[in-house]
């Protein structure tokens, strides 16, 4: 899949994929609004991807969020349902590039199912025993200034989900760009601060000749979330979520931009029409794991 907005392209990177608890996805919605509008199975786990987007503009090649990587724990893909069908690596390769080719990583925040990919263990036949290296040893990783402060400062809540060994490599490269606020990452490629998801969450904004798309991660994690009070429970600051969400998905409607989606295993990205509606989709490819769901 390549969407060309007009001297600038966005692919999507590899089939790796998460499940999470249905509910807690949907936070405070009641099943009965949200279950036929999204894969759900027996368990009442639902299956969420973690596809990086690939920014090819002005001859540099830009990655936004890094994957599962490859360092999970047994016990942790046991516990997430974690299947690769197609790694972001392998996914780089196909396209005739590698780690080394990226010039910037955006890092919408750093929760560990948007940063396990910085860092990955090399070796094949034993990743454990394999030496830890940044995925992207030649990238400037762009990640918002209180995002960085608080992985370093945890909370009770937040430490289930910052892990230091997603970024402990990263800062001790020095491969990093803390921002503040907007900030233009490449020509057509900025990061906007709106907090809500996480208090650093940052959201990515496309601009091409043709067309414009936005990018809001976890602001809008799947197109059954379009509803600006559908937050999860996952969401810090729900309320802010809920006030930013209704910002851009109004400006993505005023401009018939595209949105973009990170997690949603159904499409890989929406345009809205005036009223709100899904007009146009982006479809993902379709998986064997998804069949029955």
């Amino acid at each position: 899949m390549v969407l060309d907005l007009g001297g600038l392209t966005v692919e999507w990177l590899g089939v790796e994929r998460v499940h999470f608890d249905a509910g807690a996805m949907f936070g405070p919605v009641p099943r009965l609004l949200w279950e036929g509008k999204y894969p759900v199975r027996r368990d009442n786990l639902s299956p969420f991807l973690a596809t990086p987007l690939l920014i090819r503009t002005g001859g540099k090649n830009i990655i936004v969020d890094t994957g599962l990587g490859n360092r999970l724990t047994p016990k942790q893909v046991r516990n997430f349902v974690v299947e690769y069908e197609e790694t972001v690596p392998r996914a780089l390769e196909r396209k005739g590039l590698s780690g080394s080719d990226i010039d910037a990583v955006i890092l919408t925040h750093l929760d560990w199912d948007h940063a396990a990919g910085i860092v990955e263990r090399t070796g094949e036949e034993d990743r454990e025993l394999g030496e830890e290296r940044l995925r992207y040893p030649n990238a400037v990783h762009v990640v918002n200034e209180a995002e960085w402060h608080d992985a370093h400062h945890p909370n009770m809540r937040s430490a289930n989900t910052y892990w230091q060994q997603n970024w402990a490599l990263l800062e001790a490269e020095g491969n990093v760009r803390l921002v503040r606020g907007s900030e233009e990452v490449a020509p057509g490629v900025s990061v906007h601060h709106t907090g809500g998801h996480t208090r650093g969450h940052m959201v990515v904004a496309l601009r091409g000749t043709k067309r414009t798309a936005y990018h809001l991660a976890d602001l809008l994690p799947t197109h059954a979330h379009l509803n600006p009070l559908w937050v999860t429970a996952y969401d810090n600051f729900p309320l802010d979520t809920v006030e930013q969400k209704a910002k851009w998905l109004e400006r993505a409607k005023d401009e018939r931009a595209w949105l973009l989606f990170y997690h949603d295993a159904v499409y890989a990205g929406v345009r809205l029409d005036v009223e709100g509606g899904i007009a146009q989709v982006i479809a993902r490819p379709a998986s064997p794991s998804r069949q029955g769901l």
